[in-house]
């Protein structure tokens, strides 16, 4: 018992050490943007294509990701998806030194289609691991992404205020989170016979039945609006922070910074805030919560009220994913396919967040674009206590 129980605890910490890897990861490029931008010689237009790189790779990880578990299991998925990783973060460096902006858009393709099919793996098994120990766990381990998200950015605003070469930069990183996985990987078991069967229900008749239930579609929408709310954070908030409210590139990391720092808090915290209030509260009074910061963001003309909603949009933000997907997994049946699904939903925020929001920025501003993610995250307050609720009554 002594063992098992060891065991659990191994596995555990090693999720937590493998959410925060691509959550270190993204934090050092997200950093570092305003001085790829200048390396690349790109205006909104063109840092949109390049982030689109990070969009299909992320959406082809995603759809891969359901047949690879099914046949090769979660670990392995989560491994070769954190290998893809680190290597995009070495090309994204270089491409972007090199000044080549198709360079760095496969990198960041590489990086998405690591992070796409990584994360979906790791959420599907931060969820059996919440069913195992009885608790709530993915709040936390989400948590642990955004405390990687802290320490890559703290990293960055220091290398960039030190004008560390980008490439340099991005290729320790890459070096760093390939050694961590050396470490982690071993203490995460290959699926069992059942746990592959449950997950391959994603793409097999029964787990297709899973994308006509409107209760699950329900959530996926919430997993949507509140994704798009904190992808557009990362990838979008020093640019925004420098171009629209005039800090300088290093104190635009450090806004970055104090919104990673308020998803790492809301995350760490957040179980026992759904545990008292329960999902439906806690889901609509994080997307109120996330509105107010994005649309104080966006229309005072006031850099310290800016810097301060950041911390509103971190707090609002920090839940909505893992907490959605908790709902998800408790929706019904299938809970592998369940969990992949809303995720996938999810993920779609990062397919079509960053071009779109650079078109548009191009045209009306960078701030002005974020009133578009202002109204998916209003209709997400809406559907937060109908879709839990439902979920709540197919439960019983």
């Amino acid at each position: 018992m002594r063992s098992a129980t060891v065991s659990l605890t191994a596995r555990r910490n090693a999720l937590f050490l493998l959410f925060a890897l691509p959550g270190v990861t993204i934090a050092s490029w997200i950093t570092r943007t305003p001085d790829i931008r200048e390396l690349l010689d790109a205006g909104p237009a063109v840092m949109g294509l390049v982030l689109a790189g990070l969009s299909i790779g992320s959406m082809a990880g995603i759809l891969v990701s359901g047949p690879l578990m099914s046949r090769f299991g979660t670990r392995a998925v989560i491994q070769s998806g954190t290998v893809a990783v680190a290597l995009g973060a070495v090309v994204v460096g270089v491409g972007s030194a090199a000044g080549l902006a198709w360079a760095a858009s496969l990198g960041l393709c590489l990086f998405g289609l690591g992070m796409g099919g990584g994360e979906i793996a790791l959420n599907v098994e931060g969820a059996e691991m919440e069913a195992l120990s009885g608790k709530s766990t993915l709040p936390a381990l989400h948590g642990f992404f955004s405390l990687g998200t802290v320490v890559g950015a703290l990293a960055g605003m220091v290398l960039t205020a030190a004008r560390v070469p980008v490439d340099i930069h991005l290729g320790v990183i890459g070096a760093l989170v390939f050694a961590a996985l050396l470490l982690a990987i071993r203490h995460v078991p290959a699926q069992s016979r059942a746990e592959r069967a449950t997950t391959a229900a994603a793409g097999r008749p029964r787990g297709a039945r899973v994308w006509r239930d409107p209760r699950l579609l329900l959530i996926g929408f919430v997993v949507l609006a509140l994704a798009m709310a904190e992808g557009t954070a990362n990838d979008w908030l020093p640019l925004i922070m420098v171009d629209g409210h005039g800090f300088s590139p290093t104190i635009g990391s450090g806004v970055y910074v104090a919104f990673a720092a308020a998803m790492t808090v809301g995350r760490l915290f957040g179980g026992t805030i759904v545990d008292r209030c329960g999902a439906a509260i806690t889901l609509g009074a994080s997307a109120v919560v996330s509105a107010v910061g994005i649309l104080l963001v966006s229309v005072i003309d006031a850099p310290a009220v800016a810097a301060a909603a950041v911390l509103l949009w971190g707090l609002g933000s920090a839940l909505g994913f893992p907490v959605a997907l908790s709902a998800a997994r408790s929706s019904g049946a299938d809970s592998s396919a369940r969990v992949s699904l809303a995720a996938t939903l999810g993920y779609v925020a990062f397919l079509v967040g960053p071009p779109a929001l650079g078109f548009i920025g191009e045209q009306m501003g960078l701030r002005t674009a974020l009133l578009f993610v202002l109204g998916l995250v209003a209709a997400a307050v809406l559907a937060c206590p109908a879709a839990v609720q439902r979920t709540a009554t197919a439960r019983r």
